[in-house]
């Protein structure tokens, strides 16, 4: 199983803060878990998932989108921060 959590903007839009995915080998990478949520959700969640700027983390760590996934990971998705 898979956990997914948005953040900030993304959870806003698609008014969804945490949800669970079944994994199956299919899921090889964050790539295909956005395509798995986009063809499951719905148009509106491919936009938000497919922005150039979004931002990927794996297990708390910031990844691309071709990272593999594995049975039991966090994936999180957010957008670029700005600091100051």
């Amino acid at each position: 199983m898979l956990t997914i959590r948005f953040f900030s903007m993304i959870r806003e839009s698609l008014d969804r803060e945490e949800m669970t995915l079944d994994w199956d080998e299919g899921l090889v990478d964050i790539n295909a878990v956005k395509q798995t949520l986009a063809d499951t959700n719905g148009e509106h969640w491919r936009e938000v998932l497919f922005q150039g700027n979004l931002l990927h983390a794996l297990n708390q760590r910031v990844v691309r989108p071709e990272h593999s996934v594995a049975d039991g990971d966090e994936i999180a998705f957010f957008p670029p921060m700005t600091g100051g």
